[in-house]
């Protein structure tokens, strides 16, 4: 893990953020040249587009495709906050990406090794470099207090429903 890799992967922790105040998953993404500079970034927006492939991944991805003006982002690295699920690792992997980084490994979903193994198959005709737990536990808490904080307003509303519901019952009576 290199200075680098830490300044790129805090910047897709902002970009989190951003998803996080959209009431998104909080996962962000940087697409860096081969001299270092940002040509794109992207982070959760399914639920606001209304889009399931709306990953921040994805949305770096298509970002830096416009920007270049080509579909093969070669000599690039993906820094992205969490592991990359599947949909997400087959764009990696068909876009030609370098290198990939990553902070928190996705136990669920997760396609470059806690669940899936995607990039280990020598059958690929692109091997992407792959360095993990950058800032790992900084991304793995900004997940867990999104779900947190997700469940206790949940909680909230049910118990806000249920009170209404025995509101009203005792009103019909």
């Amino acid at each position: 893990m290199t200075e680098q890799d830490q300044q790129f992967m805090r910047y897709a922790l902002a970009l989190a953020d951003k998803a996080a105040a959209m009431g998104e998953i909080p996962v962000g993404a940087v697409l860096v040249d081969a001299h270092g500079e940002i040509i794109a970034e992207g982070w959760n927006q399914s639920i606001t587009l209304s889009d399931p492939t709306a990953h921040a991944e994805i949305i770096a991805l298509r970002q830096a495709g416009q920007q270049i003006q080509n579909y093969r982002l070669l000599d690039t690295t993906l820094y992205v906050t969490l592991e990359p699920c599947p949909m997400c690792a087959g764009a990696i992997l068909h876009s030609r990406i370098k290198r990939l980084v990553f902070g928190a490994m996705d136990y669920k979903t997760g396609a470059i090794g806690s669940r899936f193994h995607l990039f280990d198959d020598y059958r690929m005709n692109h091997m992407v470099e792959i360095t993990s737990g950058v800032l790992a536990e900084e991304c793995s808490q900004k997940i867990s207090q999104f779900f947190q904080q997700r469940r206790a307003q949940q909680k909230l509303a049910k118990a806000n429903s249920s009170s209404e519901s025995s509101i009203i019952t005792q009103d019909n009576n």
